[in-house]
């Protein structure tokens, strides 16, 4: 789950039939030998547990004690599955000591072959039939039917290619670690970079020649995934999709998380991509009035929209202050972690995977004798703090990931299938908590109150208008960037087999990026890690979806409290915590949204803010601005009810246990400025 490039102003870098649509659709065939056998397995789990932070989930224990045993049992093996896996990915994407590519296979395998299991979904339909089932029991039950319907592959021969894709992502991710990536300078000189540090000079360097090397290097990591793999598990997953009866793996995807088609997805985002292309147009007209042809080079965009502005911005967002910054904002709108543990690993560094994600070790949920179990999670961002726009990117990355972490540390249901980002968790549901909570860190009333220099100093009006003046009128450039990833998805398994040749998946990209963007993209879609791993292909599609209702809950949250917005609001978190994230995927996105705005999810919100006239906009936001600086300074303790690791790879930087989150922030603090002072 990663950090998408929002761009309101400037400062970070669908229905079916019916709205609540079934989420249970999944992976069908014949009945194979091996798989009709197994049943449940009963394990010990190694979470540890607390008193429940609300006792609305617990099941009683003197109705349906047999079913209430089954479902304990299954929740204990399935946490020891799902763990093992998540230990073994954490390790393999951080490039900790000891990773092994092949133990993350096997753990994987496990897992879906635990989740792959007729005799169990056979187990759950009979004790939902139960009369001594109580209505709590028969809910936690339907999440484990729909659940196993995502996993189940009745046909062994579907579960052999399952199996080899799993090996093929997992032999592809391991060569991607190793990627020589970096770019060749005029002279010659090749020096290495992760993705992160070529995108971070394209939006700098001074230098056009340098921005077009490390745009370069983005390209080349299109060639490298096609020619170590890639074509070979887009075969295999299309296979197992057609295998299964869809049209194709996208169609799987999106069915199996979202609970409608690909067809009905589309018709969605088709309808976006039309209100937005003369928006987007009229942008690369402008750009190139103001800026010259060459702006609209893929190398030059962000350079000729931000460059000069991330400079001066820059010491307003010092990284070594904003894991404080980002308690600091999220405990003053009331969010709470629910006594969970998270393991931030912030920084870059050689061989670790290159996108920001939040995982969950241990997901959220409360058992049958009322315990609490709280979540632990796994939280990486790609910080470089010696290059201008790091603390700023840090930050809003913070704000995204940490959405994450809180949504699904308050998941309150009886079975952590509840709150595990994987099907049938829709995609969109999960990037609208992050992407609501990270788009704060666009409006003129949090830079007010956040965006400080080390001396304390607030970044001036004058920084925060010449964003907008800069940024806001190429806000469409963000939601074409977005569309392109799932139109490029769709059209790649859409490809007959024979034409899936390396050539023709590199002209296709080209083409859908000059077709979406109108250009060559600054982020090459084969750049993209979202399209190579398993959990995160076929997905991109959630951002969009989940965009439409950012925009729709930030136009409620505003009509809602006029006057006090939502920076630092107290019922911001109570609300968004009993709105959307207490119910887990016990509630269909769809519904949750409409239940919350009050009205269906549309694009309205978003194409009216991105056709809002800039002087409306300067207007706004600078008296949201004035009414921040004239509010008191607040010195209050970051109170958000966990506990926090900060590491970097195998070490260990600072833990919140230790002293308490504030202290662990300065050790942080002290720990970033030791390290790379001398790069600053």
């Amino acid at each position: 789950q990663v950090l998408s490039s929002r761009v309101r102003f400037g400062i970070r870098g669908a229905p079916g039939s019916s709205r609540s649509g079934s989420a249970s659709a999944g992976l069908s065939g014949a009945r194979s030998s091996s798989s009709s056998s197994r049943s449940l397995v009963v394990r010990s789990s190694s979470s540890g547990s607390s008193s429940s932070p609300a006792p609305s989930t617990m099941v009683s224990s003197s109705a349906g004690s047999q079913t209430q045993s089954w479902i304990d049992s299954f929740n204990d093996s399935y946490l020891t599955k799902h763990k093992s896996f998540e230990d073994n990915f954490w390790a393999t994407k951080m490039n900790l000591a000891n990773n092994s590519s092949e133990a993350l296979a096997n753990t994987k395998n496990e897992l879906d072959e635990f989740l792959n299991a007729p005799a169990t979904l056979e187990e759950a339909r009979a004790l939902m039939a139960d009369p001594a089932t109580s209505d709590e029991q028969k809910k936690i039950l339907k999440c484990v039917e729909r659940t196993l319907m995502c996993y189940i592959i009745e046909d062994e021969g579907a579960m052999n290619i399952k199996k080899q894709i799993t090996t093929l992502e997992a032999s592809l991710a391991a060569a991607r670690n190793v990627m020589k990536l970096g770019y060749t300078a005029a002279d010659g000189t090749f020096t290495p970079g992760s993705s992160v540090v070529l995108r971070n000079l394209m939006r700098t360097s001074e230098e056009e020649s340098v921005r077009k090397a490390a745009y370069e290097g983005l390209r080349s990591i299109g060639p490298f995934v096609l020619e170590n793999g890639f074509l070979d598990i887009i075969k295999q997953r299309n296979a197992l999709a057609k295998q299964l009866g869809f049209v194709d793996y996208y169609d799987m995807k999106v069915t199996q998380a979202e609970g409608f088609d690909k067809k009905t997805l589309f018709g969605m985002l088709e309808d976006l991509e039309k209100q937005t292309k003369p928006i987007a147009l009229d942008a690369r007209k402008r750009l190139a009035n103001e800026k010259g042809e060459s702006a609209l080079e893929p190398w030059n965009m962000g350079y000729a929209m931000a460059g000069d502005l991330t400079k001066k911005q820059d010491e307003y967002f010092p990284f070594a202050t904003a894991v404080k910054t980002w308690g600091q904002s999220f405990s003053r709108m009331g969010i709470r972690y629910e006594k969970s543990q998270m393991n931030l690993d912030l920084l870059d560094r050689d061989g670790k995977y290159s996108n920001g994600f939040c995982h969950w070790t241990v997901p959220a949920f409360t058992k049958g004798d009322g315990t609490w179990v709280p979540a632990v999670t796994n939280f990486t961002s790609l910080a470089l703090p010696s290059q201008p726009g790091s603390g700023q990117t840090a930050l809003a990355t913070l704000m995204h990931e940490g959405g994450h972490a809180a949504h699904f540390a308050n998941v309150n249901q009886g079975s952590p299938l509840f709150s595990q980002e994987r099907a049938p968790t829709s995609v969109a549901y999960a990037e609208t908590q992050s992407m609501t909570l990270d788009s704060l860190c666009d409006d003129a009333a949090w830079l007010a109150r956040y965006a400080k220099n080390q001396s304390g100093e607030r970044m001036p009006w004058s920084l925060v208008q010449e964003a907008i003046d800069q940024k806001r009128p190429y806000a469409s450039f963000m939601v074409r960037a977005m569309l392109a990833v799932p139109f490029f998805e769709k059209a790649l398994y859409e490809l007959p087999e024979d034409q899936l040749t390396a050539e023709k998946v590199l002209e296709l990209a080209d083409e859908v990026e000059n077709d979406i963007q109108g250009g060559l993209s600054a982020r090459p879609l084969l750049s993209v890690p979202h399209i190579l791993s398993d959990e995160a292909s076929a997905y991109y599609h959630g951002y969009v979806l989940a965009e439409m209702a950012v925009h729709q809950n930030r136009e409620y949250f505003m009509k809602k409290f006029p006057d006090q917005g939502i920076v630092d609001n107290p019922e911001v978190g109570p609300m968004l915590t009993k709105g959307y994230w207490n119910p887990g995927n016990a509630e269909m996105f769809l519904d949750l949204v409409e239940r919350f705005t009050g009205e269906p999810l549309s694009c309205k919100a978003w194409v009216k803010e991105l056709s809002t006239p800039i002087d409306e906009v300067i207007a706004s936001e600078k008296k949201d601005y004035d009414a921040a600086v004239a509010a008191p300074e607040r010195d209050d303790p970051v109170e958000l009810n966990m506990q926090m690791r900060l590491v970097h790879g195998d070490e260990t930087i600072a833990d919140s246990n230790d002293g308490g989150f504030d202290a662990a922030c300065e050790k942080f603090k002290s720990w970033v400025n030791a390290k790379y002072s001398s790069k600053m």
